[in-house]
Formats: structure tokens, sequence, C-alpha cells
């Protein structure tokens, strides 16, 4: 596996060995040894897997307190744009957004720590999407922000109509309006 950083201090995006043969292929997604090497020393607790169709927006989300998730995400099958926002008050990249396309074809990963919100958009139907979180799903330390505060300006790649959202997230706080817990 290569671990690649992004100019966001914690956000690593993982690109694993792929090894095809006239089978098909083969290719790890999770490596406890070589995260560890690679500075992702994390206790993995739960595996989530959702299906969006195309134009399926997932997010802004995050969990905060005793049970508070780091995510690593990865497309099974289809295309995502995903989106990850620094929400960490002491940093230095606080506010800044990390996007990338995660894939079938390209088989990335996205290492996304504690601290940060969140969030996808589904390129084709039937996207297959997976997470491995640090912490257990606890609904009173859910948190999310709007996917279109403009304190980020994220620039989803489809437009707004072609866009499906869930009636939750479309009531989400902007940043400025929550009690940021990170």
């Amino acid at each position: 596996m290569n671990f690649v950083k992004t100019p966001i201090e914690g956000l690593v995006i993982i690109e694993p060995k792929i090894w095809e043969d006239n089978r098909g292929q083969f290719f790890e997604t999770y490596n406890e040894q070589l995260f560890k090497e690679n500075g992702i020393d994390e206790k993995f607790v739960q595996d989530n897997q959702s299906v969006s169709c195309k134009g399926a927006l997932r997010g802004l989300h995050a969990q905060a307190g005793p049970h508070a998730q780091g995510k690593l995400v990865r497309v099974i099958k289809g295309s995502v744009i995903d989106v990850a926002v620094d929400v960490r008050k002491d940093s230095f990249t606080f506010g800044q957004t990390f996007h990338i396309e995660l894939s079938e074809a390209n088989a990335k990963m996205l290492w996304i720590p504690v601290g940060f919100l969140h969030g996808f958009v589904a390129l084709e139907e039937q996207t297959i999407f997976c997470y491995k979180v640090t912490g257990k799903y606890d609904k009173a330390n859910e948190i999310g922000v709007r996917y279109n505060d403009p304190t980020f300006n994220i620039q989803w790649p489809l437009s707004q109509e072609d866009l499906v959202l869930s009636e939750k997230d479309l009531q989400l706080p902007l940043l400025a309006d929550i009690n940021n817990p990170f």
C-alpha cells in the first residue's frame, strides 16, 4: 500500500497494491501493521455500507464524544467525490476542505481522523460506499453541517438540481450555528 499525505494534517490517501491476472484482481483493503507503520494506529469497531443513486449527497457529518469516529472510506462499486472538512479548532487548516474521487476503478481509500466533517456525492447509480469506523454510532453525539455552508465553498461536481439529499441533511445548521466539539 502507498500512503499519501494530503495538505491537511492527518488526512491520508491510501492506494492499495492491486494484483491482476486472468481471474480478475485482488488487493488488501486494510492491514493493521502497515497502517501503524504509516501513523494510523486505530482500533476499528464497526463497518458500514451505503448504496446510493447518482446525485445522492450524504453529509456533512461527524460524530464526537466518547465514540468519536475516525473513518476509513472507500468505494466498492461506482464512484463518488468524497469531501473532508477540517473542523479541529486548534488546527492550522481549520475550515479547509479536501476532496478526492474514490471509485471502483481507482480503489483508493481515504483516512479521515476525528475532528473532520465528512460527506460525499455519488457520481453513478448504485454506488456502494464503505466506512470502517473507530467509534460506534452514537445518536446523542452525532453532528452535521449543511453541505452548502458558504464557510467552506465546496464545489460539488453536480448541479443543485441533480443533487438528492435527505430531509435531515437539508435541515442541518451552518458551522457558525453549532457548538463545535472538536
